[in-house]
């Protein structure tokens, strides 16, 4: 085994005495980094919010319109007549409910369950916001 180790040794140093060693031109590195600039710039991603800021004034601009209207010009038959309606509901929905008996495993469960939905989405944003920083 030594003896093929030994062949071996001397057959490499044979080939690397014989091969010319290589150097790369003189622009090399400059190419290089001039495709590593253009890719980099390729992948840039610049933040886009899902709903654009003239659409939240708008919504804002639509609720409070509403507001006002309700308050300007809603008269007090009409909201006797809501008021009947919403009595009318609310007693059917605690109709359909009452007879729903909820353990306090699954009562904390509901509880919990939204508030910790909340934090993670607060921790991924986080984590997000600070691995595309720019």
């Amino acid at each position: 085994m030594k003896e093929s180790d030994k062949n071996l040794e001397q057959l490499i140093e044979k080939m690397m005495t014989e091969d010319n060693l290589q150097s790369p031109s003189i622009d090399f590195t400059s190419k290089i980094m001039a495709k590593v600039e253009l890719l980099e710039e390729k992948k840039i991603k610049t933040y886009k919010p899902l709903i654009s800021k003239s659409v939240w004034m708008l919504m804002g601009a639509a609720v409070i319109g509403l507001f006002i209207y309700i308050s300007l010009f809603s008269s007090t038959e009409s909201n006797l007549k809501i008021d009947k309606i919403g009595e009318l509901y609310s007693n059917k929905i605690a109709g359909i409910f009452s007879g729903i008996q909820l353990s306090k495993t699954l009562l904390y469960t509901i509880l919990v369950v939204p508030f910790m939905v909340l934090v993670q989405v607060g921790v991924l944003k986080n984590y997000f916001d600070k691995k595309y920083e720019l």
